[in-house]
C-alpha cells in the first residue's frame, strides 16, 4: 500500500540500468587500454553495500490507534471480524491484527491519497476506470463509517453497526458490495467495500513490519516461508511443500539466514 521510499521497483530499475552501463563502459576500458584483469569503474554516488548487511525496515506494532476514533475501530473491527472470522482453519483479521494495519495505513501516505488522482470531475466511473471519488482513502473511511451507523440507527432500533447481530452484520456487507445499500453524504457503499475488502487482505497477509498478519499467522496457516532470501532451489519443485517456517523481513526468533 504505501511504497517505500525511493520504492523497490525503480531502486531495483535504476540500479540495474547504473549496473549494465557501468560495467559496459569499464570493460570497453579496459579492452581499449589492455586492462582486461583491472577493477571496474564504480558508480559515483551508488549505494554503499556490505556483504550480510542490511538496511533494517521501519517496522510498526502495538495497539495505539492513530487514525480511527473508538467508536470507528469498533465498526472496523464488527466488519473485518465478518470478513475473515476466526475458525479452526486460522485466526480471524481481528486476531491478525487486521484492524491496526487499517489504521496505521490510513494515518500515512495511503490515507492521505498521495498515490491518487483526486481532481474533478467524479462522474460514476466503470470498474475498469479503478477509483473514482472526491475522498482520499482516509476520508472514505471516516465519512462511509459515519453514513453506516446513521442507517442503521435509523434501521435497526438505533444500535451502530458494531452492536447489531452477525446475521445482520453480513445482510448489511453484502448489500454494500453488491451497491444495493443507499447512504448518505455522498458515500458510494459498493466503493467503500471494495476498499474495505482489499485492504483487510492486505493487512492479513503482508509482511507483520506493516502492523497486521500478528506473529505471521497467516502465512502458517497458507504454508508460506515469507521473506527468505533464496528459493531457486523450490523453482521447478512444484507442489511441494516448502519445510521451512515463516520469516518476516525483520527475521523471527531463532532466524539464523539459512533456513
Amino acid at each position: 500500500m504505501d511504497k517505500p521510499v525511493p520504492g523497490r521497483r525503480h531502486f531495483l530499475i535504476s540500479t540495474a540500468v547504473v549496473a549494465g552501463t557501468s560495467l559496459a563502459g569499464a570493460i570497453s576500458a579496459n579492452i581499449r587500454d589492455g586492462e582486461l584483469g583491472a577493477p571496474p569503474r564504480t558508480y559515483k554516488g551508488g549505494v554503499p553495500w556490505t556483504e550480510g548487511q542490511a538496511d533494517s525496515p521501519p517496522g510498526v506494532s502495538g495497539d495505539d490507534f492513530k487514525f480511527f476514533t473508538a467508536a470507528e475501530r469498533a465498526f472496523i473491527e464488527a466488519a473485518v471480524s465478518r470478513l475473515i472470522p476466526n475458525d479452526e482453519i486460522g485466526p480471524g483479521a481481528v486476531e491478525a491484527n487486521v484492524p491496526f494495519f487499517i489504521d496505521r495505513q490510513l494515518a500515512g501516505p495511503f490515507g492521505r491519497g498521495d498515490h491518487y488522482y483526486l481532481g474533478g470531475p467524479w462522474p460514476k466511473g466503470t470498474p475498469e476506470q479503478g477509483y473514482q471519488s472526491r475522498f482520499s482513502p482516509a476520508q472514505l473511511y471516516r465519512a462511509a463509517i459515519t453514513a453506516i451507523d446513521k442507517y442503521t440507527h435509523a434501521n435497526f432500533n438505533g444500535a451502530d453497526f458494531a452492536k447489531l447481530s452477525d446475521d445482520d452484520r453480513d445482510k448489511l456487507l453484502k448489500s454494500m458490495e453488491s451497491g444495493s445499500l443507499q447512504l448518505e453524504d455522498g458515500v458510494d457503499a459498493k466503493t467503500f467495500f471494495a476498499m474495505l475488502l482489499q485492504n483487510t487482505k492486505e493487512g492479513y497477509f503482508s509482511d507483520p513490519i506493516y502492523g497486521g498478519n500478528k506473529d505471521m499467522a497467516a502465512w502458517k496457516m497458507i504454508g508460506f516461508p515469507g521473506a527468505h532470501y533464496d528459493y531457486r532451489e523450490w523453482v521447478t519443485r512444484h507442489g511441494e511443500p516448502v519445510p521451512f517456517p515463516p520469516v518476516s523481513f525483520k527475521g523471527r526468533p531463532g532466524w539464523n539466514g539459512e533456513s
